[in-house]
């Protein structure tokens, strides 16, 4: 998953605003708004690959089929074999 789809970077905008609104009103400096900003990038990629992956449908794997199981002979026993064998 790209970290630079429109959904990483909706959630990582939406992450961001707390740190962009910290530096306009002066409590933290722009060195330190700019270093944060990644990391708010790399939160929104992992947000948005918790809930894809928690979203997504189980996928059951393919039945795998058993050769069909040949009737006894007539007259015989489960698990006994005729003379003839």
């Amino acid at each position: 998953m790209s970290p630079l789809r429109w959904d990483v970077l909706l959630v990582g905008f939406v992450l961001a605003v707390p740190v962009l609104a910290l530096g306009l009103r002066g409590d933290l400096t722009t060195e330190d708004m700019m270093s944060r900003l990644p990391w708010c990038l790399a939160a929104g990629w992992g947000v948005v690959a918790l809930l894809r992956a928690v979203t997504t449908p189980r996928t059951t794997p393919a039945k795998q089929t058993r050769p069909p199981v040949a009737a006894p002979a007539p007259g015989t026993k489960d698990g006994e074999h005729s003379p003839s064998d």
